[in-house]
């Protein structure tokens, strides 16, 4: 009898142990969710701020007393950020598709067609990964400039349309998929095109779309290159755009309205992330299919 209640007792234990493990798992992720989401509220709550409530705060208030959304009809009006957002778009876009065309055959190639030389010239690859960004982007500016393509939209996607990670990490996946589905398949007469249409794409669809997010969010954000080969305000990116408004007197005087443009900005990653984070952690957490 005392041996069931010692158990009785033990069981218990554990059992106020784990919800206190748990409380404190919790409480302390709470803490750190706010700690990550207080920038957005206080980025947020600034943008619907009136100036001259903003300007006669000589202590920041965690609330809008009077919430307008002037500022993001002045952010609009005041500066082309409408310009600047469809630049981005059509940036993103055309970079994104480009870039998916070149790494998905670019990856079938390596995984699974046989070339001469295709283990060298796989490593070769791999090791430009080594070479710093600087030096690609100086690379790329002279060849760029050369060419006669600044203040283009070609000069500002070409560079980007093809990443050795993405080919990489396509090809592990690629390699992945049995052999057994592709011998099966070239004996059914199926060629290569329609095997990896039919086949290893929709298989690695979770890392593709993966793949598709991240490009998105680096042609979203990117700054250094588009700064670089425009000075043309036809062709500024929002990221541009935004540094721009900062600069002016615009951007240092109507702090509510530059938070409204960040806002603005910030919106469609923020969709993104939220529709696809499913798939996100899908394609990074993908295991093998081989069983």
């Amino acid at each position: 009898m005392s041996t069931l209640n010692d158990y009785s007792k033990i069981e218990q234990q554990a059992k106020r142990n784990e919800k206190i493990r748990k409380t404190i798992t919790y409480v302390l992720l709470v803490i750190w969710a706010l700690v990550v989401l207080f920038p957005f509220y206080w980025m947020l709550l600034t943008s619907i701020k009136s100036y001259s409530s903003y300007n006669s705060e000589y202590i920041p208030k965690f609330y809008a007393t009077n919430p307008t959304f002037q500022n993001y009809i002045d952010a609009f009006t005041t500066v082309p950020l409408a310009k600047f957002f469809a630049n981005t778009l059509i940036f993103t876009f055309a970079t994104t598709a480009s870039m998916l065309i070149v790494i998905v055959f670019a990856a079938f190639a390596f995984a699974r067609l046989e070339f001469k030389g295709k283990n060298m010239t796989f490593g070769l690859f791999l090791s430009l990964m080594m070479i710093p960004n600087e030096l690609v982007i100086i690379t790329n500016f002279v060849t760029i400039t050369n060419w006669g393509l600044r203040n283009t939209f070609l000069g500002l996607i070409l560079p980007s349309i093809t990443s050795i990670f993405y080919i990489y990490l396509l090809k592990e996946n690629f390699e992945q998929i049995p052999d057994e589905l592709y011998k099966a398949a070239k004996v059914d007469g199926t060629s290569d095109l329609k095997y990896l249409f039919k086949v290893m794409i929709p298989i690695c669809k979770p890392t593709i779309v993966t793949i598709m997010i991240l490009k998105v969010i680096e042609c979203w954000n990117s700054y250094v290159w588009p700064r670089l080969i425009t000075d043309n305000e036809a062709y500024f990116l929002v990221s541009n755009g935004i540094q721009t408004i900062r600069e002016s007197g615009f951007g240092r005087e109507n702090i509510p309205a530059m938070m409204a443009a960040v806002v603005v900005i910030s919106i469609p990653l923020i969709i993104l992330f939220l529709v696809f984070h499913k798939k996100i952690m899908e394609g990074v957490s993908r295991g093998g299919t081989k069983g």
